[in-house]
């Protein structure tokens, strides 16, 4: 399926609770006690027509889908509940590459992110809130996502890739990411101020 018919198709599905649809596409959300914390995106790739892909950021060749939880405080006020990984971090290429033809910057063009509502750890209910994609055209933002790429790309060439701290970056920080406290491998995630930017929604991360 290409991109923009895909996210047509998504925004058909804007508005309605994905959880009622999890029997629908056979979608297990709960099983012996445990969450299948991919079930949203799972039950979004099966009403798209597409097989389960395994990959925690399934890529479908000319786009990439992300799943995001939004929250509702108790002011009402609806926040993005979560920072959302967007590629690995490999130090030999981004020396390679300038910001221009980085991964990065492929991958943030191949995105379509799906806000879904999160209200409580049970997952009885999640609203697919908003289906956005990541716009270039706003020059401030593009030129803060280059420099948060060259502060990585300037780091790993100056102290090396051991020198990457989560505190770096305003959009776009350089995080752990793999199994246990010990992980050495890194990548790129769009902060939580980011990802509201991404949804065009007037919300407050928090």
């Amino acid at each position: 399926m290409e991109r923009k018919d895909a996210i047509r198709k998504l925004r058909g599905l804007e508005g309605q609770d994905l959880r009622k649809l999890d029997d629908r596409y056979k979608v297990t959300v709960w099983k012996e006690g445990k969450l299948n914390k991919g079930w949203a995106g799972h039950v979004i790739e099966r009403y798209l027509g597409l097989p389960i892909n395994s990959a925690q950021s399934p890529n479908f060749g000319s786009w990439e889908l992300k799943i995001v939880p939004l929250k509702r405080l108790r002011t009402d006020e609806i926040v993005v509940k979560e920072t959302m990984a967007i590629t690995m971090i490999d130090p030999v290429n981004i020396l390679q590459k300038e910001f221009e033809e980085s991964h990065l910057l492929t991958k943030l063009k191949k995105i379509v992110v799906c806000a879904r509502m999160f209200e409580s750890k049970e997952e009885k209910s999640s609203l697919l809130m908003k289906v956005s994609t990541f716009d270039l055209d706003n020059p401030a933002i593009y030129q803060q996502v280059k420099a948060d790429y060259n502060i990585v790309r300037n780091t790993i060439k100056q102290k090396g890739f051991d020198a990457l701290t989560g505190k770096m970056g305003v959009l776009v920080q350089p995080r752990t990411k793999g199994p246990g406290h010990g992980s050495t491998s890194r990548a790129f995630y769009a902060r939580k101020n980011f990802v509201a930017h991404i949804l065009g929604l007037a919300v407050k991360p928090t």
